[in-house]
């Protein structure tokens, strides 16, 4: 398996913390070029992608795990969910206006202002979900999802991420994710989680980014005096789950006005928000989602 575009799972034994590493490359960049984001839209949602996949790690699930953020301010909604199998998709929604009142480095809190983080998992085959939701408390993703795991969850969690745009390759992310094992006891383990946490933080963003260094081997240069063992990683890759039946199953959602409306000037195009794919219908195939056609209901292609 290639050393990049994966989830590398991991454990330090000694003060017994798991933990999750991810590298993403190619797949990072075709998620986001293909949207021809502002650079600092396209930044934040390889964060949110990165602490997607990071948090995705964590959790033993079989569906979608998405992690999404709604804000007041020039991004209004970001999204990064990924699948069981390891399947990426993400988007950002901003308003260009608001955007250009900003300065060249906006932190993620002026970009979205005031607003709630959402972190959920649909199970395959279930109509059960969990959805945890937090308001927007710091200035970055990281801090937002931090001050998530304080307040909901109560479990000692620590990140290191890093995004960066290569010249030759494109967008590149790296991350690390610590968390302290809830059943263990807190006072034995304090110095342990204080220790890793110290190590953790020495990590360059060259490292977390740099395809030609291993992610072993960079866990291996943090942590091998804690006992580090690595488990089979996670292959990520570029993924939508768009198809022509499920946009039919959100146009059939509308009001006979609302379809109508779609076709005023011609066919009805609806691109996918995630994968920028574009799907076409025609009056007639609106006109039978509608219900009102006075010949026989045929097949949308």
């Amino acid at each position: 398996m290639s050393d990049t575009d994966l989830v590398q799972p991991f454990q330090l034994d000694i003060p017994n913390l798991r933990g999750r590493a991810v590298r993403l490359g190619p797949v990072l960049d075709s998620l986001i070029v293909r949207h021809d984001y502002p650079p600092v839209i396209a930044r934040l949602l390889a964060e949110a992608v990165t602490l997607a996949a990071l948090l995705a790690g964590m959790l033993k699930f079989d569906g979608v795990f998405t992690l999404q953020v709604k804000g007041n301010g020039a991004i209004s909604t970001l999204v990064a969910d990924i699948t069981s199998q390891g399947h990426l998709r993400a988007y950002a929604r901003f308003s260009p206006e608001q955007l250009t009142v900003l300065g060249k480095t906006p932190t993620a809190q002026e970009l979205l202002g005031g607003g709630y983080l959402a972190l959920t998992v649909d199970q395959s085959g279930s109509t059960e979900r969990y959805q945890g939701l937090v308001e927007l408390q710091g200035e970055t993703l990281t801090e937002f999802i931090t001050y998530y795991f304080k307040q909901s969850e109560q479990i000692d969690t620590a990140f290191q991420i890093a995004v960066r745009r290569d010249p030759l390759q494109g967008w590149q992310a790296g991350g690390i994710m610590l968390q302290r094992l809830p059943e263990r006891d807190k006072a034995l383990d304090d110095d342990g989680w204080h220790r890793s946490r110290l190590l953790l933080d020495t990590v360059k963003e060259r490292e977390l980014c740099d395809p030609q260094l291993g992610t072993n081997e960079l866990l291996f240069r943090l942590f091998h005096e804690e006992e580090v063992r690595v488990y089979e990683p996670l292959a990520l890759d570029d993924r939508c789950r768009c198809t022509r039946e499920r946009v039919v199953g959100v146009l059939q959602t509308l009001t006979a006005d609302d379809l109508a409306e779609l076709t005023q000037q011609g066919p009805a195009e609806v691109r996918c928000q995630f994968c920028a794919r574009l799907y076409n219908f025609t009056a007639d195939e609106v006109t039978r989602l509608r219900g009102d056609s006075p010949g026989p209901e045929q097949p949308l292609h």
